[in-house]
């Protein structure tokens, strides 16, 4: 039992449809006002969900939203009470994860692909002149493509909160990622 003031955000889907989102928002600064936050599973709606539950739209998704205002970097910790037992009961001490969050699947753009067709990935800089193309796929019939982004800003402030967060806790760092497959990203 702790007796501490909370503040407390309905992230309910029906709440973030009557705020237009704002609650999930005003969650976000709280979190990086205190340092920290506790947060409940939540609905992002698909089409199915949006008439279920007569929503203005579909939201996205509220993690999402928290992710990206936190710079995307979150830290998954379990919370340990003495008197539950773990999962697995061998481990003494536990597994944080630390997820870097920004741009990816979160601020993607999609494309349905109707039909038979090149899609390009085109860079334009600042001066309004292609620099890069490169030819993501030649299509022969419809299909789905997506974009995603990060900033080398972000990734930065990524690897610098894991290790920030590595001393404090005094707990061993490590990394892992598809290299072998995305090379620059």
């Amino acid at each position: 039992y702790l007796d501490i003031e909370l503040d407390y955000y309905d992230l309910g889907v029906e709440n973030r449809d009557k705020t237009e989102d704002k609650v999930t928002v005003d969650s976000a600064h709280a979190i990086q006002k205190y340092g920290v936050g506790v947060k409940c599973a939540t609905i992002t709606p698909n089409q199915d969900r949006v008439k279920e539950y007569n929503l203005k739209q579909e939201w996205k998704s509220p993690n999402g939203t928290i992710r990206s205002i936190l710079d995307g970097t979150v830290f998954r910790k379990p919370i340990i009470v003495k008197n539950i037992p773990p999962a697995v009961r061998s481990w003494k001490k536990p597994i944080t994860v630390g997820r870097h969050a920004y741009g990816d699947l979160y601020k993607d753009t999609e494309l349905y692909i109707p039909e038979a067709g090149k899609v390009e990935l085109v860079y334009t800089g600042k001066d309004g002149k292609e620099k890069q193309r490169a030819l993501i796929h030649d299509f022969d019939g419809a299909g789905v493509i997506m974009g995603q982004h990060n900033l080398d800003k972000s990734i930065l402030s990524f690897a610098q909160a894991c290790f920030n967060y590595a001393i404090s806790e005094k707990i061993d760092l490590w990394f892992a990622t598809k290299d072998t497959i995305s090379k620059k990203y």
